[in-house]
C-alpha cells in the first residue's frame, strides 16, 4: 500500500525546498529583464557596445529559433511537449542528489520562463544579441541563459564523473 506521509516527506525536503526557491528566482528574473524589454525597447536594436545589443525579437520556435512554423496545431503541441519535458525534470529533481537538484532548478527555472512566454504572448521575446563584427550569435533571454549553464554542467559533471 502507498504511505502518503512517506511521499510527502520525501519531497518536501529542505535541498527540494531550495531548489524551488532557485527555480522561482530564476523564473522572476527572467520576467523582470522580459518586462525591462517589453516596457521599454520596440523592435529596433539598441546599441549597448562593439559585442552587445538589445534587439527585441519574438521567437515561435524552440532553442535557437528552431521549429519555428506557422501552424498553432505545431506551436501548440510543442508548448504542450515542453510543459511535460518540465515537469518531468521536476520530478526528476525531487529524486535527484543534492547537486543534479540544483542543475535541474537551473533548466527548469528557465524553461518554465520560457514556457510562461509562449502561454502568455504565444512566442518567447528574445533580446540579447552577442556580436563581433557582422557575426551575430543566436538571439537569447535570460532564462536562455539559465537553460544553457544547466546543460553545460550537467554534460560536463556526466563526462568527468566515473560512476
Amino acid at each position: 500500500m502507498i504511505d502518503l506521509k512517506e511521499i510527502k516527506n520525501k519531497i518536501i525536503t529542505k535541498n527540494n525546498l531550495y531548489c524551488l526557491c532557485i527555480i522561482s528566482i530564476i523564473f522572476f528574473l527572467d520576467r523582470y529583464t522580459k518586462l525591462f524589454i517589453l516596457n521599454n525597447f520596440t523592435e529596433n536594436s539598441y546599441y549597448l557596445n562593439n559585442y552587445m545589443n538589445f534587439d527585441l525579437v519574438w521567437n515561435t520556435g524552440i532553442g535557437f529559433g528552431l521549429l519555428q512554423v506557422e501552424s498553432s496545431f505545431v506551436y501548440n503541441l510543442i508548448s504542450f511537449l515542453i510543459g511535460i519535458v518540465i515537469l518531468i525534470l521536476i520530478f526528476v529533481s525531487l529524486y535527484s542528489k543534492k547537486f543534479e537538484k540544483v542543475i535541474f532548478a537551473l533548466i527548469a527555472g528557465g524553461a518554465f520562463g520560457n514556457f510562461y512566454d509562449r502561454i502568455t504572448y504565444k512566442a518567447v521575446p528574445d533580446f540579447i544579441d552577442i556580436h563581433y563584427g557582422n557575426f551575430h550569435w543566436f538571439t537569447f533571454n535570460v532564462a536562455d541563459i539559465f537553460i544553457t549553464f544547466g546543460i553545460i554542467i550537467y554534460l560536463v559533471k556526466e563526462a568527468l564523473i566515473k560512476k
